[in-house]
């Protein structure tokens, strides 16, 4: 697959938001990713994009106006609140019906599964973190269409569990549906191919009952693992009748078992339904050593899903997602992009890399 143009979409921002201590989201592993594809002068063989922030109304497209507007103009002064600081005058509230809706806030968080110390949290600069993570998908789908790009990466996306209007697991706007709901302007069928460790709900729920997207998503499952969906017969309805395919694993999967299934399966699939293009979910916290998930992966037994995929000769967006174990997530993720441009990394990190430290003692990018 060398000769493909690779897009590769980046902004050094969105390594640097907070969600809170003790969460275990951290954005700073783009940072981090972005840090390897440098010292490896991967970088050299991309066409290098600064991710943009979406605008309101693309990310409107999927999402509620309500919740939108919550996310935009109230999540950060609930923050600043909470702790205690007073409205500077350019903070201050413009409005009777801001007021009003302030006032209300703690209904509005209820109602969409925000809270200041679980999984989703409003920290500063959250609105902007979802601009940029959904701006990169929605420009990476548009390269993919014209055709500038065979291949397109955005490892600040892949924020799958986000729903309409609703925040969840980590996620807060679905970057993954406003990229195929792009696509689909021009393409007859999108696949959504997602190996994160937890199941692909959000994006699954979102094209429930269409044919025109196939979602397959191969998850961790049982024993009360979040998000509790994703079991074998789930299958969609209506025109959506068997447009979704779940692939739930129990604990402990290694390599040769994940990839004979995974290779069974997507032959299956890219035979069946012929997608235009192919969105791949790379969630970082399906190998080993996470810190929430429990499959064995390594890191080039992950890797193997990317060559795969690269093998049909269809557009093909790669993104990111979960993953907990930060300094692994980052050679996960810089490995899959060499992938990208043909070559498989290996060795040393180097020692001019800027987090080199965080990968003591061991510096081999491929851990035991």
């Amino acid at each position: 697959m060398q000769g493909r143009n690779v897009a590769y979409f980046h902004n050094e921002e969105i390594g640097k938001f907070y969600y809170y201590k003790d969460h275990p989201m951290k954005p700073k592993r783009m940072a981090m990713t972005h840090s390897l594809i440098e010292s490896f002068d991967i970088y050299r063989k991309l066409d290098v994009y600064r991710s943009r922030k979406a605008d309101k109304q693309e990310l409107l497209r999927f999402h509620h106006p309500e919740y939108i507007n919550y996310l935009e103009n109230y999540v950060c002064k609930d923050v600043l609140t909470s702790h205690g600081f007073a409205y500077t005058n350019d903070m201050m509230l413009k409005s009777e019906e801001e007021r009003k809706f302030l006032i209300n806030s703690n209904k509005l968080k209820s109602q969409f599964s925000m809270n200041e110390t679980g999984d989703c949290p409003g920290f500063a600069g959250l609105y902007e973190f979802c601009q940029l993570s959904c701006g990169g998908s929605i420009d990476a789908s548009q390269l993919l269409l014209r055709g500038d790009a065979g291949i397109a990466v955005n490892w600040g996306g892949g924020l799958h569990h986000a729903k309409k209007c609703e925040a969840s697991g980590f996620c807060y706007t679905n970057d993954i549906v406003l990229a195929i709901l792009e696509m689909l302007k021009y393409y007859p069928r999108v696949l959504y191919l997602d190996v994160d460790v937890h199941h692909g709900d959000g994006v699954e729920e979102a094209f429930y009952l269409t044919d025109r997207v196939m979602t397959v998503s191969f998850h961790q499952y049982g024993d009360d693992f979040f998000p509790g969906t994703g079991s074998i017969d789930s299958v969609g309805e209506g025109k959506g009748k068997y447009y979704s395919v779940n692939v739930p694993l129990k604990v402990g999967i290694d390599d040769d078992t994940y990839q004979e299934l995974f290779k069974t399966v997507m032959d299956e699939v890219m035979a069946k339904f012929m997608p235009s293009a192919v969105i791949l979910q790379l969630g970082g916290d399906s190998i080993a050593y996470d810190v929430l998930g429990r499959l064995n992966l390594s890191i080039k037994g992950h890797g193997e899903c990317v060559k795969k995929m690269m093998t049909y000769g269809v557009p093909l967006m790669l993104l990111g997602g979960g993953g907990y174990t930060v300094h692994n997530v980052a050679r996960l993720w810089a490995y899959e992009t060499g992938l990208a441009v043909g070559e498989e990394l290996d060795g040393y990190i180097p020692k001019t890399d800027r987090f080199y430290d965080a990968y003591q003692p061991d510096s081999k990018l491929h851990f035991t």
